[in-house]
């Protein structure tokens, strides 16, 4: 048990963890249950749309937690100058690179784990953000990325021609 404020409350993180993120940090959060029955395994809120920039912080933070990553789906549509892999601390990620708009990246690790997270755009609100990032980890949710963009306020709505 810590003595950290915060701390003893059931589902609620450590002050330290509230505060504002430092420049460097990957915003990440990780869904905590094992079964990984939801839609999403959690989300991510870069601070641009710069691969080179923004990848190696998340892979570093997914290694340390996951394992060794060895692929990252994103689509290309939605960033700037993908490469088709980046050396993250000596390791070669290979990056699959799809049009598909989805909102989301997929991260492998070994030959068939993959991880969905949701992709908060980098000029969301904190508070829009910490809103998406909660949603997306829901135990069981079923909410697609796109869907809860929309619901938290940082995703268009849907055009009466998708009705």
């Amino acid at each position: 048990m810590s003595d950290e404020p915060g701390a003893a409350l059931p589902g609620l993180l450590p002050d330290r963890f509230r505060q504002a993120a430092k420049p460097g940090t990957v915003l990440l959060r990780l869904e905590t249950t094992q079964s990984r029955e939801g839609a999403l395994d959690g989300a991510w809120w870069p601070r641009s749309r710069d691969v080179g920039a923004e990848l190696p912080g998340l892979v570093r933070a997914l290694a340390e937690h996951l394992g060794p990553v060895a692929s990252v789906g994103l689509d290309t549509d939605a960033w700037d100058d993908v490469p088709a892999r980046l050396v993250v601390d000596g390791r070669s990620v290979h990056i699959d690179r799809y049009p598909v708009g989805d909102d989301t990246v997929i991260v492998t690790r070994g030959d068939r784990d993959h991880f969905s997270l949701l992709v908060v755009p980098p000029q969301a609100s904190r508070e829009a953000a910490l809103a998406t990032m909660a949603r997306a980890v829901e135990a069981g949710g079923t909410d697609s990325a796109g869907q809860i963009l929309v619901a938290t306020g940082i995703g268009p709505e849907p055009s009466a021609e998708a009705s």
